[in-house]
């Protein structure tokens, strides 16, 4: 597998959204999602529509198997995966058993592949020069989740890490760069 790298710049994340939102809302949905919740792209393609919606409104949190460790993992839903849900599921029948991220051409989810090419695309048209992939979604929440304060035992649990460095490393933090951590308890 070849090395990726997170978006770091959040100018580029509200770009790519916008190019996203003008091709798809289910590729913006995709980013979004996996932005937002560091889940690994394997997990993303095979959500069904019944792992986030309750018959009546979108849950609060996702549950996971974990197929590397065998536990289960809960992801918070937030508001801007929340926002782009509402409005995806908006626009089609659905039923529980669907795939979440399904293909236009059967009831199957998209490919690894098309996931690939859909933010890799996304990522050239907004100008990003640096490599990109599905990965990519994972290393860039954990990126800015650790710039917001999250501890870095959290983001290892996350990624079934075992060290911090390991973890930093992954998620593309240079030691060289400022580090000022956003400690927002905006009760």
């Amino acid at each position: 597998m070849e090395y990726v790298d997170p978006i770091k710049n959040i100018d580029d994340i509200m770009a790519i959204k916008e190019v996203l939102k003008q091709h798809s809302q289910r590729d913006l949905l995709f980013f979004v999602f996996g932005i937002n919740t560091g889940l690994r792209v394997s997990d993303l393609l095979f959500l069904k529509i019944d792992d986030i919606w309750d018959g009546e409104e979108i849950k609060e949190f996702l549950y996971v198997k974990d197929t590397h460790s065998d536990e289960e993992k809960v992801f918070y839903i937030n508001n801007s995966i929340q926002i782009e849900l509402k409005k995806y599921l908006s626009l089609f029948d659905f039923n529980n058993s669907h795939y979440l991220f399904k293909s236009k051409k059967n009831n199957h989810p998209i490919t690894r592949q098309q996931a690939y090419r859909i933010i890799n695309q996304a990522a050239k048209d907004v100008g990003i020069t640096g490599k990109v992939g599905t990965h990519t979604l994972r290393k860039t929440f954990g990126y800015h989740a650790y710039r917001k304060g999250i501890a870095i035992s959290i983001l290892m649990k996350i990624f079934n890490h075992h060290s911090a460095p390991e973890t930093l490393r992954y998620i593309g933090f240079d030691k060289s760069e400022e580090h000022t951590i956003k400690v927002d308890v905006n009760l």
